[in-house]
């Protein structure tokens, strides 16, 4: 009798352990239950340059309706809806500037970032304006860049979105070629359009890499732009654009919605 009675006084000890443990992991979990919040970060690639239809109050950031962050809030409707992406940043700017909106309510985060540190303007301008070998020369300067520097900037800007949003799911989205290549195109010769293609191959496989030392999804709309790059067609990237200058190399409504915005929904 007096072994059924502590028997009955263990197992009742047993049973409240576990509801214990069990309410702890509710309270736990809970909090990623919470979290689908939608915070779009990054680089002009993000903010949607070239796509039109801007933000009137983004300013020079340039932030568009027609931008795959905002062409993905509106088809899933999260809870919350921050939109930081602006035109020209760099990772340093990442960093000051647009992680604010991060909590650990955020459930999504999306990032492009890298371009702009490694110089892509003044790479493009160089391949343009000047000859092949200055081309050249400044390409290798960039690849130098993106093999020696670039990886702790983005370790810096990834390990930020990790701290201060901890329960979200991150999708680093990566650059597309610009260049069909074999083709007969006007413009810059072949041997720029190779080299300009095989610079944005390595900064996406920098990318990837960085991503996935964090546990990040890489979002890569190099196979999406396929077939659509400059002198294809039917690009989805702007060539030189003389009259709006900062829009040249970026990518069209069309290349937001078709190239971008399917590479997030199947990487969210």
């Amino acid at each position: 009798m007096r072994r059924s009675r502590i028997a009955v006084f263990v197992s009742s000890i047993l049973l409240a352990a576990g509801a214990a443990l069990t309410g702890a992991s509710a309270a736990q979990a809970s909090p990623d239950a919470a979290a689908t919040g939608y915070v779009a970060l990054g680089d002009s690639y993000s903010s949607g340059v070239g796509s039109g239809s801007y933000i009137s109050s983004s300013g020079d950031c340039k932030r568009s309706t027609k931008a795959y962050p905002y062409l993905w809030a509106a088809a899933h409707s999260p809870s919350t809806f921050d939109f930081t992406a602006c035109s020209g940043a760099r990772t340093g700017d990442v960093l000051s500037g647009q992680l604010g909106p991060l909590s650990a309510a955020t459930g999504l985060v999306s990032i492009s970032i890298g371009g702009n540190d490694a110089g892509f303007s003044d790479v493009m301008t160089t391949c343009v304006l000047q000859s092949d070998s200055s081309c050249l020369s400044r390409i290798d300067t960039a690849r130098a860049y993106v093999s020696s520097t670039l990886p702790g900037q983005l370790d810096s800007v990834y390990s930020a979105i990790s701290a201060k949003a901890p329960n979200a799911h991150v999708v680093v989205i990566g650059y597309p070629r610009f260049y069909e290549l074999a083709t007969t195109c006007v413009g810059l010769s072949d041997t720029k359009r190779k080299a300009i293609n095989d610079a944005a191959d390595q900064l996406d496989t920098a990318i990837a890499k960085a991503a996935a030392a964090h546990g990040f999804s890489f979002g890569d709309v190099r196979a999406t732009f396929t077939g659509h790059e400059i002198c294809s067609g039917s690009s989805w990237l702007h060539s030189v654009d003389w009259l709006n200058i900062g829009e040249s190399y970026h990518p069209t409504a069309a290349g937001q919605s078709g190239g971008y915005l399917p590479v997030l929904t199947s990487a969210a």
